[in-house]
């Protein structure tokens, strides 16, 4: 019977179900959205492209384990954590003999992977571009279309994609740029690949280079091996884990060997679990507090209808019924509507990762059934949830004060809804102070956004007397714009609770909004300031290409000049992840200063370390402390802490010497190189004119270089965060419809005291400009609270990096959207004669 009830309803007021139709599209959509990319990073497939002839392939581990034991009341427990390392594993080149004695199999062939860049001006086509030797290609298999083997050290082998893209055949010449310095090479011959290989480009060099090249003396990147004709691979696996035993050798069969081939990829998963978890959970808390309040709100526009119902006898509960069953029929129609727009809208932001770099796209994008299911099952919770939450009011009073309450708003909101908004205003204070002891970004960025949710659902919650506060202070200004201003104030005060349904969606906007921008500028401003005042070089070399080549460091010391190379990498202490740096020890004070607050930088050696403040204060190490580490390569090693440093934002936590780190990367040649000197910058250039790609740039110059590849970092979260802010403007703008919408019969009665349409219209901007200035000023006071504690936290110091125009195009668009969503139904509503909507039926 009710369900009858409420589907006649939604029929009969498709209009006023409108607003939560789209608010809970909206959510589905982003929830969706979400979905799938959380759905890519569990379960995306990574196609082998390198090894598609090697149905087994054995490499190294790409993680650092831990396995704790716990006894506890006569009971033991066993955990066993996994965390990936940064750079690929070499494994010993002797545990092939081990492998070619298996059953099954026929031969095994070992693979050796390193960078090398063909120096070309026509590129790679955005493809990476990795060395191998040439006996390892069969492994795909690349057979030869032209020319010959490789044969001599400046022997070559190129494939077929990229002697089309750069036009070169057999005799031609190519310089490479590998892990040294560039070097010229004869090529013999073009290969093609006998399967479909899309996202890389691969050089072959006869097996003596690529052993000079790949620099991992008696290692391998891997062994693919070839089953006999009619070995079931699985048996051949089985037998390769039980023969490597005890050795810490991976075995790869099916699937499992893309990830092996593309490092990057695997990374991926786990970066895309984490922004997919980050942001489907920022939306569901958005999600939630935009559609309680949608629901307030057309629940407060049907108040006379539902009082009226309460004194003909109907029951609490099944007004409760009522509301929600009406909820569930539009939730499960915009669900299903927003499930199905989510799909396209997660593809779409799959391929802007893709574009800008934060995912490969190796690791394939996959559409399940899961994501579009959760998201219309949460649609449905939701609605039905803000519909109780939104119908706790109406259906709880007595009849006679429902009818009165239709009439006029109530004097103040329930004690109930205070006591709340109070509690979240304590428990968002409680996250802001916690926030200024987080000294991590992984640790601090979900608490960031929380703060900014949870204080903004206090602000929902506390509204209607924030509203009536700021109506008291406004009360003066506003008397003096005329009739306008003073109507204005009387409807401030008079529906306080109206208007706060407006004040949230526009404080959530201004203050996550402010959020997302400012947290990028102050990390990096403060990252920046730090590498700024730590380099003291005269000048710094940069690549276009992979990095600077050893050689063309030693050519600049041949000058008598002081050079540091420095070599980026990431490590871990235990399973907590570090970015750290390779430096030159000698004169390294010269060109670097990161701020030595204990021991001193004249004892780092290849036995040594200097870390950061932070992580001398999580691992409680001084100078003269041993520190067990796993380089990125997952090598570990034991150092002695030499120094303590305070600018670890800008270089790092941990710094070693160069030459340990370089041994221990895919990429041991140099990011940057510092060079104090007083030779100028013509001269520098003119000394390093043979290696192609480098420049030589001031500090200021590298400063400015720096920040376009933090801007481009920080392109990626403002794209995450993106459709969750323009979830949130669409709300604003729907909310600000509805509210003005159902003031049609309001105007009318204005309209037939005498008011004009020209007044009606400024007491709605007025009333339009008044939410703003009350909604800036607390998104912006929220958004302050929780990025300075973000500052204090992270660098140290409570000084937002704030861009004041950004600032004020924020504050101006979204007056901007707040004035047309009232302007448009306002003035739609003002076209029906006034008499016409006096005299019509409610």
């Amino acid at each position: 019977m009710m369900l009858r009830y409420a589907l006649r309803t939604v029929r009969a007021r498709k209009a006023g179900f409108l607003g939560a139709f789209l608010a809970l599209m909206c959510a589905a959509a982003l929830i969706t959205a979400c979905g799938t990319l959380l759905d890519t990073g569990l379960r995306g497939t990574i196609s082998t492209e390198r090894y598609a002839a090697a149905p087994v392939v054995v490499s190294g581990d790409q993680y650092v384990h831990r396995t704790t034991v716990k006894h506890k009341k006569g009971k033991t427990k066993v955990k066993h954590k996994a965390k990936p390392i940064a750079e690929r594993a070499w494994i010993p080149g002797e545990l092939r003999g081990r492998l070619a004695r298996l059953p099954g199999v026929a031969r095994v062939v070992p693979e050796l992977t390193f960078i090398a860049q063909p120096l070309t001006p026509a590129g790679t086509g955005g493809r990476m571009a990795y060395g191998h030797a040439w006996d390892s290609a069969a492994l795909t298999p690349y057979r030869l279309t032209s020319g010959t083997a490789p044969k001599a050290a400046g022997d070559l082998v190129v494939d077929s994609d990229l002697a089309a893209r750069a036009r070169l055949r057999p005799g031609d010449r190519l310089t490479v740029q590998s892990t040294q310095a560039p070097r010229d090479y004869r090529i013999t011959g073009v290969a093609a690949p006998a399967t479909t290989v899309r996202h890389q480009t691969s050089l072959f060099f006869t097996v003596a280079e690529a052993r000079r090249l790949a620099g991992h003396s008696g290692q391998v990147s891997a062994f693919g091996v070839l089953p006999v004709k009619g070995a079931d691979p699985e048996r051949v696996r089985q037998a390769a884990v039980r023969a490597l035993h005890g050795t810490t050798a991976q075995v790869s069969t099916g699937d499992a060997r893309g990830p092996v081939e593309f490092l990057d990829a695997a990374a991926a998963r786990t970066r895309l679990v984490s922004m997919g978890g980050a942001m489907g959970g920022t939306s569901l808390l958005v999600a939630v507090l935009v559609v309680v309040g949608t629901f307030a709100l057309t629940v407060q526009q049907r108040r006379r209808e539902l009082a009226v119902l309460r004194a003909i006898a109907a029951t609490s509960g099944q007004i409760r019924k009522l509301l929600g069953r009406e909820a569930l029929i539009v939730g499960a129609a915009a669900g299903t509507a927003g499930a199905l727009l989510g799909l396209p809208l997660g593809g779409w932001l799959y391929s802007r990762f893709v574009a800008l770099g934060a995912v490969p796209a190796t690791l394939q994008h996959t559409v399940g059934v899961l994501p579009p299911f959760a998201a219309l099952a949460a649609t449905l919770l939701g609605a039905w949830a803000a519909a109780r939450i939104a119908s706790r009011r109406v259906a709880t009073i007595r009849p006679a004060e429902a009818l009165a309450e239709a009439a006029a708003e109530g004097p103040r909101p329930a004690w109930g809804r205070i006591a709340a908004g109070l509690l979240l205003l304590a428990g968002g204070t409680v996250l802001v102070v916690v926030l200024t002891s987080l000294r991590t970004e992984p640790a601090s960025t979900p608490v960031t956004f929380l703060a900014v949710v949870v204080l903004s659902t206090s602000v929902a919650l506390l509204g209607p007397l924030l509203v009536r506060a700021a109506a008291l202070l406004l009360a003066g200004p506003l008397r003096l714009t005329g009739h306008g201003g003073r109507l204005a104030t009387a409807n401030l005060r008079g529906n306080a609770a109206r208007m706060a349904s407006v004040v949230t969606p526009l404080t959530l906007l201004i203050g996550m909004t402010c959020t997302v921008l400012f947290v990028q500028t102050t990390l990096g401003a403060a990252a920046r300031t730090q590498a700024r005042e730590g380099v003291t070089a005269d000048w710094v070399v940069a690549a276009q290409g992979p990095g600077v080549p050893e050689e063309a460091a030693q050519r600049l010391r041949a000058q008598h000049d002081t050079v540091t190379e420095v070599v980026r990498t990431t490590i871990r202490v235990g399973l907590d992840k570090y970015p750290a740096q390779g430096v030159t020890p000698a004169g390294l004070t010269r060109n670097w200063n990161p701020d030595v607050t204990a021991g001193s930088l004249t004892r780092l050696a290849p036995g040594a370390v200097a870390v950061s403040e932070l992580a001398a204060d999580q691992h409680h190490l001084k100078p003269g402390s041993t520190l067990k580490l796993t380089l990125g390569d997952g090598t570990p090693a034991t150092l002695t802490v030499a120094a303590v440093y305070a600018r670890g934002l800008g270089f790092g936590d941990l710094t070693f010497a160069h030459d340990l780190v370089a041994g221990h990367v895919d990429n041991p040649l140099a990011s940057s190189v510092l060079v104090s000197t007083t030779r100028t910058q013509i001269q520098l250039a003119t000394t390093l004119r043979e290696f192609p790609g480098l420049e030589v740039l001031s500090p200021n110059d590298a400063d400015h270089l720096q920040a376009a590849r933090q801007q481009t970092n920080a392109e990626v979260n403002y794209l995450a965060m993106g459709l969750v802010l323009a979830f949130t403007a669409i709300a604003v703008v729907n909310t600000l419809a509805m509210s003005v919408a159902e003031r049609v019969r309001e105007f009318a009665l204005l309209r037939l005291s005498g008011a004009t349409r020209r007044q009606v219209l400024r007491m709605l901007r007025t009333e339009v400009l008044s939410v703003l200035l009350l909604a800036t000023s607390l998104g912006s006071g929220i958004a302050l609270a929780v990025l300075s504690a973000f500052s204090l936290g992270m660098t140290g110091h409570a000084a937002p990096a704030v861009t004041p125009l950004l600032y004020a195009a924020l504050v101006g668009v979204a007056g901007l959207l707040a004035l047309v969503a009232a302007a448009v139904p306002g003035r739609a509503a003002l076209r029906v004669r006034a008499v016409t909507v006096a005299t019509a039926k409610e």
